[in-house]
């Protein structure tokens, strides 16, 4: 029997779906050595956070939640304190909570997850301090568990790293280099996850778009080729993917959205910033004239496709006029929805050193004026819902209401409606009554 049988655990996350399904990840492995979940951080035994590297504000929520623990350390000594994740791939980062934060039992990265059972033995049996960290792996570890958050639907990864190095970001520094799943064990992973009741999938990587797989028999496999043979495992009803580079979306794959009916008419597709010189200081390998026909050619192609985006304020050198680019582009293209942020510096990536840093005061009404035109496109968009009859994934009650189903449409539409616990988890019509800026409202058509 596992030393570690009985023990209850409890997982914070902060950032991306790569963050969320790496935490899936580390939540099978410790139900498979007999370990229990628990909602809260005082409940446990053990608490394992699982960080970001990507924004300013991640850093500042994950030190805050470190320091609460301390109580919680000094009060049951028997307490262990994991961090993992992005942040823990900066070595500055380590030697901080080395210093600062000497109740933290065990620091590991983004490489060595599958190794976090031994670690924690290890940790709780000899009473000891445990750091591992790798720089970067060639290998895939596969067949691990995952405690999934939903039942019906599934993040799988079929890539890890990035190859891309914008100038702004440090994920090439903390995930490595691109390294592709073979085709096989992706499309094993997803049998097994459809005969245990999923319906939808979402394909998961830095730049999906660049996936190079390589198929049994030596010949390759790219990510169009790889929607294709998805599209033909029986059972499973919704493809979706996250996160595509504009450089990389082919024709191959703007037609599998014509020809692949399980793929979901609906694109993350980040732009950044609308100014093509801002784009080329981040290194985007696009400027704007080609997002733009990235873009003309997907609705050609599927004239009903949704689509969102994320988009940064201030960046470096960023003036009024290069701003006002990026409001035109979101005028002209109607996004759906967007992520927008304000720029934050990153240590060790090239922007960080660049001199022409925007003022907060500057970056915050920039954002302002961009949120509000999102905002406002988006409630434009969803008041053309009403009246349409939309398939919706129900994925459970909603948090603010406890009477309310709530899920997505094809389009990743959120739609609330009334109903029971026994839809949940079933594709239903549901007629949309309301649309609001961020929702839809609607009622099931039996």
């Amino acid at each position: 029997m596992s030393s570690l049988e009985g023990k209850k655990y409890n997982i914070i996350t902060f950032g991306c779906q790569m963050n969320e399904h790496d935490s899936e990840t580390i939540a099978g492995m410790l139900q498979e050595e007999g370990c229990i979940p628990v909602l809260t951080k005082e409940e446990a035994d053990i608490t394992i956070i699982n960080t970001c590297s990507i924004r300013e504000n991640a850093d500042k929520r994950f030190f805050g939640t470190l320091g609460q623990l301390k109580k919680l350390k000094e009060n049951n000594p028997e307490y262990t304190v994991s961090v993992c994740g992005c942040m823990m791939q900066q070595e500055h980062i380590t030697n901080e909570i080395k210093q600062k934060y000497p109740w933290v039992d065990i620091i590991f990265g983004t490489h060595n997850i599958d190794s976090f059972p031994q670690l924690l033995q290890r940790a709780t049996d000899a009473k000891i301090k445990v750091r591992e960290i790798l720089e970067d792996r060639d290998d895939i570890v596969e067949g691990l568990p995952a405690k999934r958050l939903f039942k019906h639907k599934s993040f799988v990864n079929i890539m890890y790293g990035c190859n891309n190095f914008c100038t702004y970001c440090i994920v090439p520094y903390t995930r490595g280099r691109e390294k592709s799943r073979k085709p096989e064990d992706i499309i094993r992973e997803i049998t097994h996850l459809v005969a245990d009741e999923v319906k939808e999938v979402t394909l998961l990587g830095q730049n999906v778009n660049s996936y190079k797989g390589v198929w049994a028999d030596g010949s390759p496999c790219d990510f169009a080729d790889l929607i294709y043979a998805l599209n033909e495992i029986e059972g499973l009803e919704r493809i979706r993917f996250m996160t595509s580079h504009p450089k990389d979306l082919s024709e191959k794959l703007i037609q599998a959205f014509v020809d692949c009916d399980k793929l979901c008419n609906y694109i993350h597709l980040p732009v950044q910033s609308g100014s093509s010189n801002v784009l080329k200081r981040m290194n985007r390998k696009y400027d704007r004239e080609r997002y733009l026909d990235v873009v003309k050619r997907l609705r050609e192609a599927v004239p009903e496709i949704t689509m969102s985006t994320d988009i940064i304020v201030g960046f470096p050198g960023e003036t009024e006029e290069e701003f006002e680019e990026t409001m035109t582009l979101v005028k002209e293209v109607e996004y759906d929805s967007a992520f927008t942020f304000l720029y934050s510096i990153r240590k060790g990536t090239p922007a960080a050193e660049y001199e022409d840093q925007i003022p907060e005061a500057d970056k915050h009404r920039r954002f302002n004026r961009l949120v509000d035109a999102i905002n406002e496109g988006s409630a434009n968009k969803n008041a053309k819902y009403v009246g349409r009859i939309e398939k919706v994934l129900v994925e459970g009650f909603s948090k603010k209401d406890e009477n309310t189903l709530t899920g997505r449409t094809e389009g990743f539409k959120l739609v609330d409606f009334e109903g029971d616990s026994s839809y949940i988890g079933q594709i239903v019509d549901v007629e949309i009554t309301e649309g609001k800026t961020f929702s839809l409202k609607g009622k099931m058509v039996k």
